[in-house]
């Protein structure tokens, strides 16, 4: 008997086009064709169980087919799917921002919706732009970033990204940001711990503020991880330094919370960590669970009223979809019955340590229940693998094969998080 995932592979290969994928090397692979799931396992058309390793790309928080998103869209298709949100509102619209600023940390309490991470970060530079624009402060017109940070596809969240593979061959399509370095310890040439390399990092960012601030808008940051750029960490205390120094300079911070957001670090925000209430803050992905897409950008009272007697010009078709709305209220539902964190967060260290120890890991990242592994030719000198020996892709290939879905990040290797004083790109 045929299996059915082939039938499947060929049809998508005669059809479709996947991001983030070399088509020449996809049609030439076979890959799961997944057909359902049920808490963290996938199933795919042949009846073959995968682990759900990557959470369905971070999003899918509370396992396939949750019994609370599955009853809030129910409940929700009986009555409407979508209404268009200008002119009009709709109550799980409303009950989700009231939720959310309940949720958030203090002094955000403001929500304007899209549909996915990178929007709701484009949604925040385009709001920071336009309040200092209409509050007295128009030459404020740039942005500063982290070196290796992700925020999305989408122009404006490419141009404060600083991803390479990613980026580089947009740039002509890119606004000029100011790039501040990331606190990639394992690789940096100036300090020999994480803490030591937090410190440097600062101090640039802050010689970057003394000197750039008249023209920044904002500082855009992944709290606590920077995803995409290699899973790197930031040590205790950075982010609430980096709120410190916006203070002082009178700079806005948003906070790219779509990775961090909803439980994954082990507390429902990353900022709850260090206490710190950011001026925008990005949510997405675990919004719904994975369900539908839904993002929110949220903002302080400030921001509002620096725009009555104004208009924001952005939107989109969805934007407060009412049933995307019910399944990010069914999401938050089964957030607060959620118990056991930080047992599961311990149970995934020790698993972690076993990890660390073999011979071609150079190091493990780690922070609440997000974890990147640097896989290196030699551990004592960290010399990395090549780039075209996709030694990422050959590993999560034989993770499937053990009935594991992993992710590989393609990093740039030799990297450094040596000075980016000033430089705009």
């Amino acid at each position: 008997m045929k299996p059915r995932s082939q039938e499947w592979r060929q049809r998508d290969r005669a059809v479709l086009w996947h991001p983030f994928t070399p088509q020449k090397l996809w049609e030439e692979e076979d890959f799961p064709v997944i057909e359902r799931g049920r808490g963290c396992w996938l199933v795919d058309a042949d009846g073959r169980r995968y682990l759900d390793g990557v959470s369905s790309l971070w999003c899918n928080t509370h396992g396939h087919r949750a019994r609370e998103i599955d009853a809030a869209l129910r409940k929700q298709i009986g009555k409407i799917a979508h209404a268009t949100f200008l002119g009009l509102s709709n109550p799980p619209a409303i009950e989700l921002a009231e939720r959310l600023v309940a949720l958030a940390p203090k002094g955000l309490t403001r929500v304007f919706y899209s549909d996915n991470g990178s929007t709701a970060v484009e949604i925040a530079l385009k709001m920071a732009f336009q309040y200092w624009q209409r509050n007295g402060r128009p030459l404020r017109t740039k942005f500063v970033s982290l070196v290796e940070g992700y925020h999305g596809d989408t122009v404006g969240a490419m141009s404060v990204g600083g991803i390479a593979p990613f980026h580089e061959r947009f740039k002509p399509l890119l606004f000029p940001t100011i790039k501040a370095p990331a606190t990639y310890a394992y690789r940096c040439s100036k300090a020999s711990s994480l803490e030591e390399c937090g410190a440097h990092c600062l101090e640039e960012l802050e010689a970057i503020l003394r000197t750039h601030a008249h023209e920044v808008c904002g500082v855009v940051i992944e709290p606590l991880v920077q995803g995409a750029g290699g899973m790197i960490v930031q040590p205790r205390g950075f982010v609430k330094r980096v709120r410190e120094l916006c203070a002082k300079h009178d700079v806005f911070l948003i906070a790219d919370e779509v990775m961090t957001g909803f439980g994954r670090t082990g507390t429902t925000f990353a900022c709850e960590q260090e206490e710190v209430t950011p001026d925008f803050m990005a949510v997405s992905k675990g919004l719904t669970g994975g369900y539908l897409p839904l993002a929110a950008t949220l903002t302080t009272e400030r921001v509002y009223d620096g725009f009555l007697g104004d208009v924001f010009y952005h939107g989109h078709t969805y934007t407060g979809n009412p049933l995307a709305c019910a399944a990010a209220l069914g999401a938050l539902k089964a957030l607060a019955r959620l118990k056991g964190v930080p047992a599961r967060i311990e149970q995934f260290r020790r698993g972690l340590d076993e990890i660390a120890r073999l011979p071609h890991v150079g190091e493990v990242r780690r922070r609440g229940l997000i974890a990147g592994i640097e896989l290196v030719r030699d551990r004592a000198t960290k010399e990395p693998y090549a780039a075209e020996e996709r030694m990422g892709h050959r590993v999560i290939l034989e993770a499937r094969k053990r009935g594991v879905i992993l992710r590989p990040l393609s990093l740039r290797v030799p990297r450094s998080c040596g000075s980016r004083r000033g430089l705009a790109t």
